[in-house]
């Protein structure tokens, strides 16, 4: 029962940290352009060094 006391705490807190790193992913524009990349890896870079 004290390990509840220590791991609930615990549960609470990184289920917090990944949400608070959703929001800041999200507020940074990381979800903006989904299909940008999906597209760029077609077009062919025509300066091959």
């Amino acid at each position: 029962m004290n390990a509840l006391f220590v791991l609930i705490p615990i549960a609470l807190g990184l289920g917090a940290a990944g949400l608070a790193a959703f929001f800041w992913s999200m507020r940074d524009g990381q979800y903006d352009d989904m299909d940008g990349a999906a597209v760029r890896i077609l077009i062919e870079d025509d300066n091959e060094d």
